[in-house]
């Protein structure tokens, strides 16, 4: 398979946000969709197209093969913070309402307890999914290989990324790339059928 990689656009939005959501559905729904079915995925889809912050598409690489979609990921670091929480939190507002919104914003900061934003020397490597049909044929790979190269060798000390316990293929091609486990962080938080599971935080020195 021949890949081809560019900046995410808003148009992008119905082909990468179900592989966005791919990345962590039990996390997205335990957060954001308190009123159940696809409500993630609907705020997901208003938070690509918006452009700005964790989730805007300004923030994500798109993989290509023929010319479609095949790949996402996003890529960032610890000076991004604040920028992202206040652009989260504008963009919650907007789409919960007042009342609606303190409770998406509270679970947002449990999960942070357990996928901690990255420090200012970290390049953090996220919301990488794969469409079905193409796994297992080196996209994720290649992908992940591209986003490191977006890496400041001046200032970035290492690669890291958080990968749920339930997703152990993920963690086998993240091994093979060169990542180890640096922490287990136990979660232990679920709202009705949407349980968070336990994350393993991986870390790849950068030379």
């Amino acid at each position: 398979m021949i890949l081809s990689f560019r900046p995410a656009g808003a148009a992008d939005a119905e082909a990468a946000v179900p592989l966005i959501y791919s990345s962590g559905p039990a996390t997205f729904d335990y957060v954001f969709a308190p009123a159940g079915a696809d409500q993630a995925l609907r705020f997901l889809h208003a938070a690509f197209r918006g452009g700005r912050g964790e989730f805007g598409h300004l923030n994500h690489v798109v993989a290509l093969a023929d010319g479609a979609i095949v790949g996402v990921g996003a890529v960032w670091d610890g000076r991004a913070t604040l920028r992202f929480t206040l652009a989260a939190a504008a963009q919650i507002l907007r789409f919960y309402g007042p009342v609606g919104a303190a409770g998406v914003i509270a679970r947002g900061l449990a999960v942070e307890r357990v996928i901690r934003p990255p420090r200012g020397d970290e390049l953090y490597v996220a919301h990488l999914g794969v469409r079905e049909d193409c796994r297992g044929r080196g996209v994720g790979a290649a992908l992940t290989r591209h986003l490191l190269g977006c890496a400041d060798r001046a200032r970035h000390r290492i690669a890291s990324l958080d990968v749920a316990v339930t997703n152990p293929r993920a963690e086998a091609l993240y091994a093979r790339l060169g990542f180890s486990v640096l922490a287990l962080r136990r979660s232990g938080l679920a709202r009705g059928d949407s349980v968070v599971p336990d994350h393993r935080r991986m870390t790849l020195a950068l030379a």
